[in-house]
């Protein structure tokens, strides 16, 4: 039957308008007139004539209506008989009307030209009624025309080796591409071993006289011309196919059942691609994670903030560098996992089981594991930078109050031990006496420091600091010779007051001196200790209050210079009362060590030491405003994003469950919405930058959001996770529709059962739910009928029903796939309603590498009927299908 076109639609552009410059080579010209001429003489002597010169005899107009009448088996207009040019020009125009309603646009060809004899529009007319009426119809796969015969070209002359068909032109001058056609069909006819590739004249011209003697394809091309040119012409050749393709039309039955075969034998092949691809970065990514998880689980404290700040950066390089292609990857095995069970479903092929240990669901409990691992050892190492901050701080301070307690107790044992008092003057063992009263009050001032140095050894102890045994040998020293100390200062205080008694006078002003001096020395040497003493602070608060309390203590400083005038003037007095009643004095003040030029050199040094607290608390302060800064632009951003993402997975979870219109348009609004997400990727990496500013300032706490990186970064690869998978059950519905034959409707109408009895709105049907659907749509279900369906959408006998499981379940019920049985009886085609094949069948009939793939996979045959080499196909298709197909 002829099949009707769009008469709008310009015939394949006619072959480029029919060289639209009307230049011809007159090499082609030449072959196009001898093939052209016998093509139509082909179907003329069907009606009893014949053409010899093709731009004469088609002039009047009769021979050529003759010609469409015939190859196409319709009846045209009655023919004017007349001889006049009019009556040529209408029966012209009668003929191409004809071909215009054939779906045929005519350019530049007109009757007139016809009529005139023009040799380039003739040749271009019967072109064009070739190409609508011998190749058009060609169809081979889902190529059609040109394309479709090349093809079939190619599939006919694969399996032989000195054959090459790419187009009409150059391929076809040795004449083996000619010699493999026929040899293909009719093996009988040339004997193909003896041709030779460098003899084309001879292979030429046996496919020439073979066609025409047994194939009755008159001969259209001459050997000589073809050999002679050097790109023969393309309309000529491919005309001349054309008969061959027609000739051997009745071969295509056992083509189809081939092409079925390659099919399904195809799909095997790529799924076990497939699965190999699976088993392979399956492996790889488990290995990643076997290696990871110890490193991340390694607790082994450093010794110094150095090695752990660098830890710390070999983390953020592991998050930033070496973990995300590893999260691209788990994501693309799950889709690679779920389109190759699509597949194997929708070709009726078992499911594909991993091996053990590399199943979806392991993957994802070695990837729990290592985010489980992942999370301790980023809070581990924050404790152990915190920690070692707090060791190097109370280090520090345990050094520096040791060595002023070490300044101060130099040369006490010396001092204790003399016995100068058994020698002294009355006076003079009053002011031993006193000194030494002096000397218990500051040694009971120091008592505090004493404890101080022990109890931050004690601290330092107990955080575990790495150099704790020369502290506590250091420690240890300290409170010994403290003990000491208080030993012999007991023992001086009881030989200097056995011999009190002795004494009756004591310098009042000496001993004033030394009482007022002491506590002043060393309320100026905790005010120096403390103006040195270093400082940590968090907050703009704690930093506020330390400016306050050194402002606090600055404004006890008059009062102190006034203390410190006071004590200068007693010594003053005392050299006022020296002089003027010539008291002879041994030595300085018995009653303490501290002299007037002590007080003043330690006053200005406390008087030096404010202003270098004042800057330095400056400076801290500065530091605390720009961490409050940093905080804040880290909020800024956080609460901008995190709100962003968990926004974005509602939407997402709305559009999966939604899903407007068609799958297509589905697919590019989600591709369109994962690239708008894609392109959010700048702000999350501006974040992390902020994130890496705050932590390499040892900022630990942010008052202004509730989001730390952590959630952003889980949030952000959920969310590129969710729309991977989203596309990719899109993706599986779409090739689930065009396996199945499945409408935009059906798909639509079982989106909206399954919505409707989707009563959570998860996107998930548990069984009540999936069996009250199925009851809906008229299904009549017992326990078993249902438990046998469950088993085909719930292998898992999880209880529930996924979408994509619920298309599969329904484009099964609705539509056709290839069947074990289907396979078999082509395998029957191809071998000749035998019961085996033959490997020589099977090399002749498939391509070479889906015939070795059989070959190796068919077992030798063993029935009754079976001969040397047979090889059984039925068993072979049942293993595609799995037993229970059969």
């Amino acid at each position: 039957m002829e099949q009707e076109y769009d008469g709008d639609i310009v015939y394949m552009q006619q072959e480029d308008d029919w060289d639209r410059d009307l230049l011809l080579d007159p090499a082609w010209e030449k072959q196009q007139r001898k093939t052209f001429t016998a093509w139509c003489n082909s179907h003329l002597r069907k009606a009893g004539t014949q053409i010899e010169n093709i731009e004469e005899d088609f002039r009047d107009g009769l021979k050529l209506m003759l010609l469409l009448e015939v190859i196409s088996g319709e009846r045209l207009a009655k023919p004017e008989r007349g001889k006049m040019r009019v009556h040529k020009i209408s029966n012209v125009n009668k003929a191409l009307d004809f071909i215009s309603r054939k779906g045929v646009k005519l350019v530049s060809i007109g009757a007139e030209e016809i009529v005139d004899g023009n040799a380039k529009m003739t040749l271009g007319m019967i072109w064009t009624i070739i190409l609508r009426f011998a190749i058009q119809d060609i169809s081979v796969e889902e190529t059609s025309a040109k394309e479709g015969l090349l093809l079939w070209c190619q599939r006919k002359t694969a399996p032989y080796k000195n054959v090459n068909i790419q187009n009409f032109h150059i391929s076809w001058k040795d004449g083996l591409g000619f010699c493999a056609l026929i040899h293909r069909h009719r093996p009988e006819l040339i004997d193909y071993g003896k041709l030779r590739k460098d003899d084309p004249m001879t292979n030429l011209n046996t496919a020439f006289d073979v066609a025409e003697k047994y194939l009755d394809i008159p001969k259209m091309l001459d050997a000589e011309d073809i050999i002679s040119t050097l790109r023969p012409d393309e309309k000529a050749v491919m005309t001349y196919v054309s008969c061959y393709y027609h000739a051997f039309s009745g071969k295509q039955k056992a083509e189809t059942a081939a092409n079925r075969i390659c099919k399904v034998l195809a799909v095997n092949q790529e799924n076990e691609q497939l699965m190999e691809d699976y088993e392979k970065l399956a492996s790889d990514l488990l290995e990643w994670i076997r290696r990871t998880i110890p490193w991340l689980e390694n607790r082994l404290p450093e010794n110094t903030m150095q090695a752990m700040q660098q830890k710390l950066e070999d983390f953020r390089d592991y998050r930033r560098l070496h973990k995300p292609p590893k999260v691209q990857e788990k994501c693309q095995l799950e889709i690679n996992f779920n389109t190759l069970q699509t597949k194997l479903r929708l070709s009726n092929r078992p499911a594909f089981m991993p091996s053990e240990g590399r199943m979806v669901s392991d993957i994802n409990n070695a990837w729990g594991n290592l985010e489980g691992a992942e999370k301790g050892y980023e809070e581990w190492l924050l404790n152990e930078i915190r920690r070692l901050e707090r060791l190097d701080h109370l280090a520090e301070k345990f050094r520096q109050k040791a060595a002023i307690h070490e300044a101060w107790t130099d040369g006490k044992e010396e001092m204790l031990q003399k016995r100068d008092y058994e020698t002294a003057s009355l006076s003079e063992i009053k002011a031993l006496l006193k000194k030494h009263e002096a000397f218990e009050s500051d040694l009971a001032a120091h008592q505090d420091r004493v404890e101080q140095i022990a109890a931050i050894a004690q601290e330092l102890n107990e955080l575990d600091y790495y150099d704790s045994p020369s502290v506590n040998a250091r420690c240890q020293q300290i409170c010994d010779q403290w003990d000491a100390l208080g030993a012999m200062t007991q023992k001086r205080s009881e030989a200097l007051q056995k011999t009190e008694k002795l004494l009756e006078t004591i310098d009042q002003l000496y001993l004033e001196f030394a009482k007022r001096a002491a506590p002043f020395n060393n309320w100026m040497e905790g005010a120096m200790e403390d103006l040195q003493d270093t400082f940590i602070v968090h907050t703009i608060e704690e930093i506020q209050g330390l400016s306050t309390a050194h402002e606090q203590f600055k404004a006890t400083l008059p009062e102190a210079d006034k203390e410190r005038q006071a004590i200068l003037g007693i010594h003053n007095e005392i050299a006022k009362i020296v002089q003027t009643y010539h008291v002879n004095i041994a030595g300085t003040n018995p009653y303490t060590t501290i002299n007037p030029q002590e007080v003043n050199a330690k006053w200005d040094k406390v008087r030096q030491l404010v202003p270098q607290r004042d800057q330095a608390l400056i400076e801290e302060h500065a530091r605390q405003q720009n961490n409050e800064r940093l905080r804040k632009q880290f909020a800024n951003q956080a609460n901008v994003i995190g709100p962003w993402i968990q926004t974005k997975m509602e939407e997402i979870g709305r559009i999966s469950i939604e899903m407007h219109g068609t799958l297509e348009d589905q697919l590019t609004h989600l591709r369109q919405y994962e690239k708008s997400i894609v392109n959010y990727k700048p702000k999350i990496d501006q974040l992390e930058g902020d994130h890496q500013l705050i932590q390499e300032a040892l900022i630990f706490d942010n008052k202004h959001t509730k989001y730390t990186m952590e959630h952003i970064r889980v949030g952000w690869e959920q969310l590129l996770t969710t729309i991977a998978r989203t596309i990719n059950e899109i993706e599986n519905q779409v090739l689930t529709r065009d396996a199945k034959g499945i409408s935009q409707e059906q798909l639509n109408e079982f989106r909206a059962s399954f919505n409707h009895f989707d009563r959570k709105r998860t996107g998930i049907m548990d069984a009540e739910d999936f069996k009250t659907c199925l009851i809906s749509m008229g299904y009549n279900l017992g326990e078993n009928e249902f438990s046998r369906i469950m088993s085909i959408v719930d292998p898992n006998r999880m209880g529930l029903v996924t979408f994509q499981a619920f298309i599969d379940f329904m484009s099964r019920e609705t539509a056709d796939t290839d069947t074990a049985d289907q396979v078999v009886a082509s395998f029957k085609v191809l071998a000749g309603d035998k019961n085996y094949i033959l490997a020589d069948e099977l090399r002749r009939e498939l391509p070479p590498d889906q015939a070795d793939y059989c070959i190796a996979r068919m077992a030798p045959y063993t029935g009754p009927d079976g001969v040397p080499g047979a090889l059984d196909y039925m068993s072979f298709s049942t293993a595609l299908y799995g037993e229970s197909d059969l």
